[in-house]
């Protein structure tokens, strides 16, 4: 990256700036939308990025079960490693050959770059010596890798397919509003799995706890979305099968399923 770069998005900016980097790159002091387009833009052809950035806007990130479980996918693969940071800067990359000031305007994002050989050095001396004294960051959502790889061996692939369709569903459309928690049950009921099973599953993973699980299916029967009817078993009480308990939501592709689901959840 040999000189400034008008762009129309953040991630843009990241993107170039990182694609220019021949190693290890920082990122640092970025607000929550920064490191939201930094966990969509790093795969795994980018060189490794450190990320120094204030617990607060990191744990608005990580309160994002997609956002979180990408992140987390990207520290299992090497590629991302992040760290608390709470003296404040500007918006920086930080590679081996160039400085990039990130600046948004009102239609623009622009990356402001020097390439001065001293400054470089001296900005990668600093940051990597603030990179030793900062806390590791404590991710506690699983990597989503895992949690599709553990719920099509412990419910099935249909079961794993309309729960990525789901999300995929919910991401595309903008937003959270549904939990991780809440698309687990309805894809479950969607399938007639057992409460048991999801909720193992969900606790096992480290999605939520059991009890958390059977709050959310409480709340959700209470509004019509989902039904149980009981199942015996050989000994002990009686297991839960899940269903759909509106007709509205029978029927549908992954998309509809999660726009109706949304809506009816909103009223």
């Amino acid at each position: 990256m040999k000189s400034n770069v008008m762009e129309p998005t953040v991630a843009d900016v990241l993107r170039e700036a990182l694609a220019a980097a021949d190693d290890g790159s920082f990122v640092v002091a970025p607000d929550v939308e920064t490191v939201k387009r930094l966990i969509q833009i790093v795969d795994n052809a980018s060189p490794s990025v450190h990320l120094l950035a204030e617990p607060a806007a990191l744990k608005a990130v990580m309160d994002e079960f997609l956002l979180a479980s990408r992140a987390a996918d990207h520290v299992e693969a090497g590629i991302l490693d992040i760290r608390s940071y709470e003296e404040g800067t500007n918006v920086l990359v930080v590679t081996d050959e160039a400085v990039v000031a990130v600046v948004r305007a009102d239609e623009h994002v622009a990356g402001l770059t020097t390439n001065d050989g001293a400054f470089v050095e001296s900005a990668n001396a600093r940051f990597a010596e603030a990179w030793r004294n900062a806390a590791p960051y404590a991710l506690k959502t699983p990597p989503l890798s895992t949690v599709r790889e553990t719920l099509e061996t412990e419910l099935g692939a249909r079961t794993a397919e309309d729960f990525d369709a789901m999300l995929a569903a919910l991401d595309a459309d903008g937003g959270a509003a549904i939990d991780e928690v809440t698309v687990s049950l309805l894809v479950a009921a969607r399938n007639e799995a057992l409460l048991y099973d999801i909720s193992k599953w969900g606790e096992d993973v480290g999605i939520a706890s059991k009890a958390t699980f059977s709050r959310t299916k409480t709340r959700l029967e209470e509004q019509g979305l989902i039904e149980t009817e009981k199942v015996p078993i050989d000994v002990g009480r009686p297991r839960l099968r899940l269903k759909l308990g509106d007709e509205r939501l029978r029927n549908l592709d992954a998309e509809e399923f999660a726009r109706v689901a949304r809506s009816m959840l909103a009223t």
